[in-house]
């Protein structure tokens, strides 16, 4: 390996875009390669954050350029994509989820497990720093033993019907963030119970999912977890965390671009909107995680989730969905 570790990014969409950015803004690191099928996207993506556009996933496997992946295209192309830096010895981080389907997720779990590289899932809200801060104290016993947590995740607006048709649900696409923040706090989930409404989202009743959701976990201990999404708010990108303890309570609220406040005749006490978009709220998470990432190429102590974790949010997304369709509790068994 160079002394710049050279990476190599597959998908050039949204998400693509941020880890480009990413990347560009690091030192140290450069990208060498963009893929993607659509040449038009890996050109303008190539273009803009260096290294060579492609659309041959076998050409970068093959290239001795490469000193790990980023994989950023869609879902059903994840499996294959990590087997292959697998198998030619590159790190990967890839996206959530690993898969839709827990069986192909399982027939890769043994060849991760046994893989001299390391394999990172894409968490990357465990890297926001106010959330980061918050377990660290929970993990040194700011409040004690912890009792429950309470995770509010709304989006700002409804995704495109056809987004929605091929995201695999709500919690699947969206809740299994807030799943993975949970077992940052509580690793041990015994128990799942979630229930889903159709509210006001008629893309989302069409095609049988939810545009609302509450899930409560139960630890291994009896801790507690409640988990609040909706597809909709008004007043912006809504994201908070609550721990509470024997001894205490610590909470993450919403996150504005300044911290001034107003106070006139209308209101008093007035903010700036809080943060409209994923991409605003975690700009800085995004890219800690690929500093994260980076620690764990170069063999250094890192924070980074791996495959097992992606595994174990799948399998509680899982749950959530057969608990909101039958009105019973899921005991799951993560191991």
């Amino acid at each position: 390996m160079t002394d710049t570790t050279r990476i190599a990014l597959f998908g050039t969409g949204r998400i693509g875009h941020v880890h480009a950015m990413s990347v560009a803004a690091l030192e140290g690191v450069e990208l060498s390669w963009v893929c993607d099928p659509f040449a038009d996207g890996a050109e303008r993506t190539a273009a803009t954050y260096g290294g060579r556009p492609t659309t041959d996933q076998a050409e970068v496997f093959a290239a001795d350029d490469v000193d790990a992946v980023i994989i950023a295209s869609p879902t059903p192309t994840h499996v294959d994509l990590i087997a292959s830096a697998i198998g030619a010895g590159l790190p990967a981080l890839c996206e959530k989820p690993i898969d839709l389907d827990i069986a192909r997720v399982d027939e890769l779990r043994a060849v991760a497990a046994a893989s001299v590289v390391p394999v990172v899932l894409g968490f990357n809200r465990r890297f926001d720093r106010h959330f980061a801060r918050m377990h660290d104290r929970v993990a040194a016993g700011d409040i004690g033993r912890l009792e429950h947590l309470v995770i509010t995740s709304k989006d700002p607006a409804e995704p495109p019907a056809a987004y929605l048709r091929s995201s695999g649900g709500i919690f699947r696409d969206m809740t299994i963030h807030d799943l993975d923040m949970a077992r940052y706090f509580i690793p041990e989930i015994v128990e799942v119970s979630a229930r889903g409404a159709n509210t006001f989202s008629a893309d989302a009743k069409e095609i049988g999912d939810f545009d609302s959701a509450v899930v409560t976990l139960r630890g291994s201990r009896d801790e507690l977890v409640t988990i609040m999404n909706s597809r909709h708010s008004a007043y912006g990108y809504d994201q908070r965390i609550e721990a509470f303890g024997a001894e205490g309570l610590l909470q993450v609220g919403n996150q504005t671009d300044t911290g001034v406040r107003h106070w006139g005749a209308a209101s008093v006490e007035s903010l700036d909107p809080y943060q409209t978009f994923f991409l605003e709220r975690y700009a800085e998470a995004y890219r800690l995680e690929v500093v994260e990432f980076l620690k764990a190429v170069r063999g250094e102590p890192s924070r980074s989730p791996g495959f097992e974790d992606g595994r174990a949010a799948l399998l509680l997304a899982d749950a959530a969905d057969r608990s909101a369709r039958t009105g019973a509790a899921i005991e799951v068994d993560l191991s």
